[in-house]
């Protein structure tokens, strides 16, 4: 003999029922929250798990369980799987850490030829260094988890990207006087040389050459370019 099962009073609220409805008759959404959502509808209308079993065409545990974690958590967490159990993750939060410290070093500070890591070497690195460092877990890494790993932190080990701070807030300004002051200079030279008469001689003193007081100057050794197309501007200007 089946024992009796009790119905449960399920309350949805006009959001959660207009939600519920759209679920019901989504075609994107995944199937198991359609399903559960019809399940809450019908039971809505007809408060019995073997009824709507019946009409659905699933167990009426199936159905019970469903209406058990909508009155407990609400209709719209009742859609979602429950999170289930799994073995604890191979690679530690440590390790991880650890690993994308690593990759935003540069591989020569590390006695490599290389300017850059590939995830071939760092990952080659990791499992000769990791368990060194107290990360065990490193000790079998293979390229493809260290793409993960670095993928999730957004960062691209093979890549450099540069920039220079401003610490000047009329840097620009400054920087429009200067180049105009080298205008001027050009159009006095052109000046002079479209004369026809003779004109008093004109010496023309530049500063920002001399070391310590340049104009423009590099914030970091890797920031050479910097000057050198600065001093392309002036040369065509």
């Amino acid at each position: 003999m089946s024992a009796w099962r009790r119905s449960f009073e399920l309350a949805i609220g006009e959001e959660d029922l207009r939600r519920l409805q759209a679920i019901a008759r989504s075609r994107t959404e995944p199937a198991s929250q359609v399903e559960r959502a019809q399940m809450l509808l019908a039971y809505r209308e007809d408060p019995s798990f073997f009824a709507v079993g019946r009409a659905l065409g699933v167990h009426h545990q199936t159905v019970q369980r469903c209406v058990e974690r909508a009155v407990a958590y609400g209709p719209l967490a009742a859609l979602d799987d429950r999170p289930r159990p799994g073995k604890e993750p191979t690679i530690t939060a440590a390790a991880k850490a650890w690993l994308v410290d690593l990759a935003c070093r540069k591989a020569k500070e590390l006695g490599y030829p290389h300017e850059l890591w590939t995830t071939r070497l760092l990952a080659g690195h990791a499992r000769e260094h990791g368990p060194a460092a107290g990360h065990d877990c490193l000790a079998t890494l293979a390229q493809g988890t260290v793409c993960k790993i670095l993928n999730r932190q957004a960062v691209k080990a093979h890549k450099v990207r540069y920039y220079l701070e401003r610490r000047d807030a009329e840097f620009e300004e400054k920087m429009a006087q200067v180049l105009c002051v080298y205008r001027e200079v050009a159009l006095l030279k052109e000046a002079a040389a479209a004369a026809e008469a003779p004109s008093k001689p004109v010496a023309v003193v530049s500063y920002d050459e001399k070391p310590g007081i340049q104009a423009i100057e590099n914030t970091a050794p890797d920031f050479a370019t910097q000057a050198r197309r600065a001093s392309e501007l002036r040369t065509r200007l």
